[in-house]
């Protein structure tokens, strides 16, 4: 199985991608700690963080294997490029960037890309995309998931924006994968404050929730 494939795997295991961006940066390898704690491997720290590259590579070889490590809010090859040299194992765009799809094909690792119409979903898919990052997803839900899948059953969607315990298991009975987890789950009160095993607990109670929803 090659690396990509492995990393495909995990990120649909792990059922959850847990965002982790801050205004500042600061507590976000102990956050990742907290939220691999609590079950959820995969973790994607956004560009958008001051001092992104050196949290990916910090969390990385603090946490090694336990950790599937991502890259989020790339807009550019330039970036993606940096983030995989930093230890990033799978690239997320917010939008359609053909670019960076190609980039992430050079590389051998998996791209996960922003989309929110049909035909942006589609042209992602078909640029190669091994995911179709849904967002903003609460403007959308589950039931736009079923609505796209219909007529496109091929995409593989993680729906991203307002994904909760309570609402979950709607998107996975939907067809997804995966979904992403943002500020509903590192929530940046708890990370400001350093309360850390509340974030284990929330991060284990998304993990509980997907667990019921796969049956």
């Amino acid at each position: 199985m090659s690396n990509k494939h492995s990393t495909i795997r995990r990120i649909v295991d792990s059922g959850i991608v847990a965002i982790l961006r801050s205004p500042t940066g600061a507590k976000l390898i102990d956050a990742a700690k907290a939220i691999v704690s609590g079950g959820i491997p995969a973790i994607e720290v956004t560009m958008t963080t001051p001092g992104a590259l050196n949290i990916i590579r910090d969390t990385k070889r603090a946490l090694g294997d336990d950790v599937c490590m991502g890259v989020g809010s790339v807009l550019d090859t330039e970036t993606a490029r940096s983030a995989l040299l930093a230890g990033a194992e799978y690239i997320v765009t917010p939008i359609v960037r053909p670019d960076v799809i190609q980039l992430a094909h050079r590389y051998g690792v998996p791209v996960l890309a922003g989309a929110m119409t049909p035909t942006e979903a589609f042209t992602a898919h078909e640029l190669g995309a091994d995911f179709i990052k849904l967002f903003p997803a609460e403007n959308l839900g589950p039931s736009y998931v079923k609505a796209l899948l219909a007529p496109l059953p091929a995409l593989q969607i993680i729906p991203t924006g307002g994904v909760t315990p309570e609402n979950i298991g709607d998107y996975i009975k939907a067809g997804c994968p995966a979904v992403g987890a943002g500020s509903q789950l590192a929530q940046k009160e708890l990370i400001d404050n350093g309360d850390f095993p509340k974030i284990t607990k929330l991060a284990a109670k998304y993990v509980a929730a997907l667990k019921k929803a796969r049956g």
